[in-house]
């Protein structure tokens, strides 16, 4: 191992940035060189394109995310585009889907809304930033409540997560004292109906600058940081291999899309945090197959739906100055207005569901204007019960050597299928979104069940676990068994059956193999400086 170490990590969302930041704040010397495939969106690297002020230049930085595959394909495979709607669990512009139709499209008839975002900052330039806690047995078994609890706050400090963005809406106030009303007898104390956590920083107007992987990355995109110059990221860099010699890591082979040059980049670390397929894909590619690579796929199943908020209802909690004040609000920044989210969060035994309610003026559809609730005065809300997918080894994803992908890769299929015991989770919890919508109005998009894949929250592909056992992919510190020095990160780990939005719980795991990485090389550098001494 080099005196200053050298870490590859494949991957720019908020996974492979966390292991980035932490690893160069941790490890003195050390020097991080980080791939992506696709290009920068933004000035600032990994920044939310929901940041951008213009309607033009956000719709190009989504179109630039979205890979080879174009809308036209999501709406021939059945995909409606009138749920593509920020805020909700359903596939949003930006991304591209993995079956779309076209030479060296995967397999994925029985998962036909998987999709993934190419592009510098990962899923986390077009995320909804929702940062919900796992809760329950959604949180990991091998780690014990302690650790967890200071895991979950780092991750919260990195990704800028705000408990309380919305309280002061008193037209959100007033939905969560209907939903109160209907629900609160029924939730356990501290799991009840109240605001959505959310990841960015609010701004004096009252808009919010959403959060990206770029301010989880922070002082190392910053020119004036020393720690900068110890931080490389190198877009539009396709890794073609995690080259190994025994039972290590040597580093990756990497092509540069611009040039059509390959080259080697040795590393004494590598970190492969790419997405729940396409991490798999890669070490698959590179002959590096646990048993468990990219099975045990989990999502979470949506049943969604938009009511038309009753005025008689709502004015029993709120007036016109809260309804005019909301309003206000949403308009400061018309490209991307806060609106008010309130959720009820996964608890278990009786509430094995995570559900979000969004505000919003307007319906994410068109609506004829003679159409019954057309322009509500008190307008709508966007409601998603997520429910779990309970984990399988025959959901996964699996690939063939002999056929290549649109990029050369061994191709993918996807099997994946709803068994009986998801199935009554859904029936419940549309029965429950039911309920929840007649306490505030009318529907004016009957509950539905969206298509497999439309959560975008793809885990258990590289699922951690306690032994190599065969169940697991990577250890209990997201290191690849059997190979010391190879890490892996992202949702895929998460190994148990969850409801919410999994991205603070992957970079809590980030937080805690990162930690490991800098304590054994930190071990390292200081027996080495101790031997130096000693031979002084």
């Amino acid at each position: 191992m080099s005196t200053n170490p050298t870490i590859a990590i494949v991957g720019s969302g908020p996974i492979g940035s966390t292991y980035a930041r932490l690893l160069v704040e941790g490890i003195p010397g050390a020097r991080v060189i980080m791939f992506e495939a696709g290009p920068q969106l933004t000035d600032r690297p990994g920044e939310s394109v929901r940041n951008i002020p213009d309607p033009a230049d956000k719709a190009r930085a989504r179109e630039m995310s979205q890979g080879p595959q174009s809308g036209a394909y999501r709406e021939a495979l059945g995909i409606p585009a009138g749920t593509v709607t920020e805020g909700m669990f359903t596939a949003r512009q930006g991304t591209h889907l993995f079956d779309f139709g076209g030479p060296g499209s995967a397999h994925a008839a029985t998962f036909p809304a998987a999709a993934a975002a190419t592009n510098v900052g990962g899923q986390g330039a077009h995320w909804t930033c929702a940062t919900p806690s796992p809760a329950f047995s959604e949180k990991i078994p091998f780690i014990d409540d302690a650790e967890w609890e200071d895991l979950i706050a780092s991750a919260k400090e990195l990704l800028h997560v705000q408990g309380a963005a919305f309280a002061d809406s008193g037209v959100g106030a007033a939905i969560r004292s209907l939903l109160a009303e209907e629900f609160g007898d029924e939730l356990p104390e501290g799991y009840g109906v109240g605001t959505l956590p959310v990841a960015g920083d609010p701004q004096p107007d009252g808009s919010m600058r959403w959060a990206g992987a770029d301010v989880v990355l922070g002082p190392l995109i910053d020119p004036a940081s020393p720690l900068s110059r110890r931080f490389e990221l190198r877009d539009l860099t396709l890794v073609r291999r995690v080259e190994t010699a025994g039972n290590r890591t040597t580093g990756v082979t990497v092509e540069n899309l611009r040039t059509g040059v390959s080259s080697f980049v040795e590393a004494d670390v590598v970190v492969v945090a790419a997405d729940a397929f396409r991490s798999p894909q890669l070490l698959w590619a590179s002959g590096i197959r646990p048993a468990a690579l990219g099975r045990y796929l989990t999502e979470h199943p949506v049943v969604i739906s938009t009511v038309a908020l009753d005025a008689e209802k709502m004015e029993r909690f709120a007036s016109e100055a809260d309804l005019e004040a909301e309003l206000k609000r949403r308009s400061q920044n018309p490209a991307d207005p806060v609106a008010a989210v309130n959720r009820i969060p996964f608890s278990e035994p009786d509430h094995p569901f995570s559900v979000q309610v969004m505000y919003s003026e307007t319906t994410p559809f068109p609506m004829p204007e003679d159409a019954p609730f057309s322009k509500n005065r008190w307008g709508y809300v966007n409601m998603g019960y997520g429910l779990r997918k309970h984990p399988r080894f025959e959901d996964g994803v699996t690939f063939d050597d002999n056929e290549p992908d649109y990029r050369g890769f061994p191709n993918m299929t996807i099997s994946y299928a709803l068994t009986e015991r998801e199935n009554a989770e859904i029936e419940d919890a549309t029965a429950r979104l039911r309920r929840a919508g007649n306490a505030l109005g009318v529907f004016v998009a009957e509950p539905r069940l969206m298509p497999n894949g439309s959560s975008l929250h793809y885990q258990g592909t590289m699922r951690m676990g306690q032994s190599d056992d065969g169940t697991s992919v990577a250890d209990p510190w997201s290191r690849v068994w059997g190979y010391g020095n190879l890490v892996v990160g992202g949702n895929a780990l998460i190994p148990t059956a969850t409801a919410m939005n999994p991205t603070l719980m992957s970079v809590a795991i980030a937080v805690r193999g990162a930690r490991r990485i800098a304590a054994e090389l930190g071990a390292v550098e200081a027996s080495r400086e101790d031997a130096v001494h000693a031979g002084a």
